[in-house]
């Protein structure tokens, strides 16, 4: 299925650290397959030119109604400025109720190491979505309450 990949021309000094992103969504049903791919494609050129973004891929499977996203950013603060601004943001917020689950994991890495490989990013996906399921579930803490 389609594999959308994108490098920056200009990459970052192979000295320096990145911060990476590794997204899974799974849609409900196969008719919010089409509306979140072609929402993800509006999405995909805003990072095109976002402030920090060193590179991103896409990977739909629509008959399995799940997509996975990479992305690679000069820090933490660039990755979330994007994620806060339109279109990313209404288009989070619009797809928001056609999601049946969804998974991220973030770590630094040596920009000497760009392009991220899908299996890692695969793999790291797994492990954090071993974690959550492990996490055991703990009460809320009373309102005012020291935690």
């Amino acid at each position: 299925m389609p594999t959308l990949r994108w490098a920056v021309p200009d990459p970052p000094s192979p000295d320096t650290q990145v911060y990476v992103m590794a997204s899974r969504f799974e849609v409900r049903s196969r008719r919010d397959t089409l509306r979140f791919f072609l929402r993800s494609l509006s999405a995909w050129r805003q990072v095109r030119s976002a402030p920090g973004a060193l590179g991103a891929s896409l990977i739909a499977h629509p008959s399995k109604r799940t997509f996975y996203t990479l992305s690679w950013w000069v820090h933490r603060d660039a990755l979330y400025s994007y994620a806060r601004t339109e279109p990313h943001r209404g288009i989070m917020t619009a797809l928001r109720s056609t999601m049946k689950t969804s998974a991220f994991t973030f770590w630094e890495a040596p920009a000497d190491r760009l392009p991220i490989p899908w299996e890692e990013a695969h793999r790291r996906l797994a492990d954090q979505t071993r974690a959550d399921v492990d996490r055991p579930m703990t009460a809320p803490a009373e309102p005012g309450s020291a935690q």
